[in-house]
């Protein structure tokens, strides 16, 4: 067998590994999945009159329009936590020696967690999506590219934090430090434009909330959901993405195949 066929095979059976585990112990990610669904209940039904008011707009309905783009990608950090934690299960509770023993390719576990985690957030952005739906998100202006390009950037983002959650829980003794060193995929897009524009920040908190990849991200899943121009957020969401998948990656293969257990 080629080495390209035994990783493809390895890969495949990690990755079911992963998506078993996933579905045998929901409870991580559920919990997890409740943090953006109740910060967009919250944020509608609490405060949407007032932050629709605050960002001119004109009823409640605008301001979750504004509002769910960010939080679905806020809904992608939060899942990553789970890859984190789950990475460092695997690190420390021995499994990862017995599959150094074993005639399997080296590549293939942390492939499996990112293809299983990348999966994994895109079908809690789906759920979130449902509930965006439900009280009154909608979506016309969008066209079916828009939409392509919307997915698209959906799965590059997931593959990026994928990656750098895998790199934190390579370096994590224990799951409980996984998790909170992934925090920050949480943390990043409460400072971001995900609940207020940029604009309407203090001037000297902007530059924290421009210069991060979380506001070009969102920006640019707002406008193609909402069919407005996305200007130069495009491409910068985009770099952003293979900056971290590539960061991401180089760290957490030289952390997995430096490490000596």
């Amino acid at each position: 067998m080629s080495s390209l066929a035994l990783a493809v095979r390895d890969s495949s059976t990690m990755l079911r590994r992963n998506l078993l585990h996933a579905r045998r112990y929901p409870s991580l990610t559920l919990n997890l999945l409740l943090t953006p669904i109740m910060l967009l209940l919250l944020f509608v039904y609490v405060f949407g009159d007032v932050m629709s008011a605050g960002i001119g707009g004109g009823d409640r309905s605008e301001y979750i329009a504004y509002l769910v783009p960010g939080l679905v990608l806020m809904t992608i950090g939060s899942t990553t936590i789970g890859t984190a934690v789950s990475v460092s299960n695997d690190m420390t509770e021995g499994i990862i020696a017995r599959f150094r023993t074993m005639a399997i390719h080296r590549g293939s576990v942390l492939i499996g967690h990112v293809i299983g985690s990348v999966l994994q957030s895109l079908a809690s952005v789906v759920l979130v999506g449902a509930v965006a739906v439900a009280i009154g998100f909608r979506s016309t202006d969008a066209t079916t590219l828009e939409w392509l390009a919307a997915l698209g950037l959906l799965t590059l983002f997931a593959l990026a934090l994928t990656w750098i959650a895998v790199g934190m829980g390579l370096i994590s003794p224990n799951a409980e430090a996984a998790s909170n060193n992934a925090m920050p995929l949480i943390f990043l897009p409460l400072i971001s434009s995900a609940f207020v524009p940029v604009d309407a920040m203090p001037g000297w908190f902007q530059p924290i909330a421009e210069y991060q990849p979380f506001t070009p991200a969102i920006e640019t899943l707002r406008g193609l959901l909402l069919g407005t121009g996305i200007g130069h957020n495009g491409w910068l969401a985009v770099a952003w993405c293979l900056a971290l998948t590539t960061l991401g990656y180089f760290w957490s293969a030289s952390k997995f195949n430096s490490d000596p257990k």
